[in-house]
């Protein structure tokens, strides 16, 4: 019957272009994940299996007699694409069961990865004996040449798939996936029941009857990736669901190709009516007035999709405000990064804010890449760039015109999380300050309560050490309590030191020769040194480096770290201090070689009082800071150097010109 010809031939048509359509979208989504991977080798192997059926079929109905090599590369395509799809339906269930974490053991999921391949390995003898065959007699259900075993397989491997979606369906998040996934077990069920009578019935029944079942077998093979299309916008199966305009323009594609065919097919079946030239020009002509609805219908679906996708970037823009409220530019920059790229399903996202660290070059390469790149503009001025690569070969239009939304809202949030940043920290400095004048106020109290005693008790032991009739005993205790006395007088010293500013504000500006006072330091140093037979180095240029502070102040700040580098550096050890300009700068290190900073204490050896000594008052390096901040100099560190061991220094302080100004290059 003519009729049952041209469904069968609709049908393999069908049959070859549906996979052929996924194969389209997943390329054009390609996501680095193994789902898609064998799902797209699932859908080729169904192409090779209809598609070289409908070869076959026409080069039956086109030519008296086929070419056997026609005929041979159909039978090797189809037999091939056929022996492939029992394992990859298997292993495409096992890796979505994996995402959907129905299989948390990396063990159990290789068992199954291992039941669904290896039968190929059992069966690939049989396969090649079949494809040496060339098909025979047996053309039309290839399945019977293949032997008992691979219909067992086949069965066996629909059923496990049948299996797979009740788990997928008993644990589905909401109704519509529910029910998405029931309809797929009733699809698989009724496929393995129809193979199942095929297979046993087939040499039994009349040819007529044998189409019809294999019509069924079609039919249910099918009903699946069919269904698939319209159920993916609303449960995201694979993650595509931000794709629309990708699977509008291969489902339009689809539809075409599948016309075509149709009028082709229809042309042939009117030809004792009509010549098939006049037919096919009045079926190419028939959807012309199908153009206006269709207009229509795709005008609503745009808009819906520009309106669902505008929505979600507002949403998108609730978690960025919150992060903003947080006054952390960095970790709102990271956050939106990591946010947006979730939400809208994208590869990679980076913000690079008032352009920095990236070019026209980077925007060529992101392109380049399956990325955009758009401009992030506040007030007509250029505010950074958002720029980001998709999954796929392109970034999508709903998905474009979404990061078009959002960078109209960034620049709002970054305004107020940077608004917020400054007053933390005007807070902060505010806080620091109180802090500072309290522990001023301290230190003046202790100063005033303390230092005239110890001041009054070391000039009366100082006159009774000048006594010739002091006994040894008591003169070596006496000189004792006096080295006590000194040690805490310097403490006190190093206290106020701390507290007052190293910077008069109102004063006059001075000017020192920081190499001088480099030299002076090291002087003053230098008999201390050597009663710890620690070996103490200066190396600096000729030229004459000044800086706009005191020489009191640079020498605090000098006599703090070489005196901090000597305490830690090992008797026998060595402390080396270079200073050398570096542009505008003069550049201090000061490097030992004693066992360096664990790292642990890395973060701590610039807080006030904190100290790993038994004496100390964790307030040297605390100084240095200080005084540098006030001066816009910087300090850094490195341990350890080298072998484990030494402790590295770097200070910076700005150089200022003979007229007082900071120097110009």
């Amino acid at each position: 019957m003519h009729w049952l010809l041209f469904l069968r031939l609709f049908l393999l048509t069908a049959g070859t272009l549906l996979p052929f359509f996924w194969m389209v979208v997943i390329l054009g989504h390609r996501r680095q994940r193994n789902l898609e991977r064998v799902f797209f080798f699932l859908c080729l192997a169904l192409v090779c299996f209809f598609g070289s059926s409908l070869l076959a079929m026409n080069a039956q109905l086109h030519y008296l007699t086929p070419p056997p090599g026609l005929l041979k590369f159909s039978w090797v395509f189809l037999c091939l694409g056929l022996s492939f799809i029992p394992p990859l339906l298997v292993h495409f269930h096992v890796e979505y069961a994996e995402i959907r974490e129905l299989i948390s053991m990396r063990n159990v999921k290789l068992a199954w990865l291992v039941a669904a391949w290896a039968p190929a390995l059992l069966f690939s003898p049989r396969l090649l004996a079949t494809l040496r065959s060339g098909g025979g007699s047996g053309f039309e259900v290839p399945s019977l040449q293949l032997g008992p075993f691979f219909k067992a397989w086949l069965i066996a491997a629909v059923i496990i798939a049948a299996f797979w979606q009740r788990r997928f369906a008993r644990t589905a998040p909401d109704k519509e996936q529910h029910e998405f996934h029931k309809r797929l077990q009733c699809d698989f069920l009724g496929l393995a029941f129809w193979l199942l009578v095929l297979f046993l019935w087939a040499r039994l029944i009349g040819a007529e009857t044998a189409i019809w079942f294999s019509l069924l077998v079609m039919f249910f093979a099918l009903e699946p990736l069919a269904s698939l299309i319209g159920k993916v916008q609303k449960i995201n199966f694979l993650q595509i669901g931000r794709q629309r305009n990708l699977i509008y323009a291969v489902f339009m594609v689809f539809l075409a190709l599948l016309y075509l065919s149709l009028v082709r097919r229809a042309s042939q079946w009117l030809e004792p009516y009509l010549p098939p030239e006049t037919s096919a020009a009045l079926l190419l002509f028939l959807p012309v007035v199908f153009f206006e609805p269709l207009q229509r219908l795709m005008r609503r679906l745009l808009r819906q999709t520009a309106q669902t996708e505008v929505d979600r970037a507002q949403k998108l823009m609730g978690p960025i405000n919150e992060g903003a409220r947080l006054g952390d530019l960095r970790k709102l920059r990271e956050f939106s990064e990591r946010w947006i790229a979730e939400q809208l399903q994208l590869a990679e996202v980076q913000l690079a804010l008032d352009k920095e660290g990236f070019t026209s070059q980077d925007s060529k390469t992101a392109k380049d890449r399956s990325g955009a790149a758009l401009e992030i503009r506040r007030a007509g001025q250029p505010l950074g760039m958002l720029v980001v690569r998709s999954h796929g070969a392109m970034v999508s239009g709903e998905t474009y015109a979404a990061l078009e939304f959002l960078c109209e809202q960034l620049p709002a949030a970054f305004d107020l999380c940077r608004l917020i940043e400054e007053k933390l920290q005007l807070e902060r400095e505010l806080a620091e300050r109180e802090r500072m004048a309290l522990v001023g106020q301290m230190a003046a109290s202790i100063s005033h309560n303390l230092k005239n005693p110890l001041g009054s008790m070391k000039t009366i032991l100082q006159v009774q050490m000048e006594s010739p009739d002091l006994p040894v005993t008591m003169r070596r205790e006496t000189q004792m309590v006096l080295d006590e006395i000194n040690r805490l007088s310097a403490k006190l010293s190093q206290l106020l030191q701390f507290s007052r500013p190293g910077v008069g504000l109102g004063r006059a500006p001075q000017i020192c020769d920081l190499g001088s006072v480099a030299e002076s330091v090291v002087s003053v140093l230098r008999h201390e040194a050597e009663s710890r037979c620690v070996a103490l180095e200066l190396m600096r240029e000729d030229e004459q480096m000044k800086a706009g502070t005191s020489n009191e102040v640079a020498s605090d700040i000098l006599s703090n770290v070489v005196l901090n580098a000597m305490e830690a550096a090992s008797r026998g050890g060595h402390v080396r201090m270079e200073l050398r300009r570096e542009g505008a700068d003069c550049a201090i290190t000061v490097e030992d070689d004693g066992p360096g900073i664990a790292p642990a204490l890395s973060d701590k050896i610039l807080r006030p009082f904190f100290t790993t000594k038994a004496r100390g008052t964790g307030l040297g390096l605390a100084i240095v800071q200080r005084r540098l901040e006030e001066l816009n100099g910087s300090l850094a560190w490195e341990s350890p150097v080298q072998n484990g061991r030494g402790t590295c220094f770097r200070l910076k302080l700005p150089l200022v010109s003979n007229n007082s100004g900071p120097e110009k290059l």
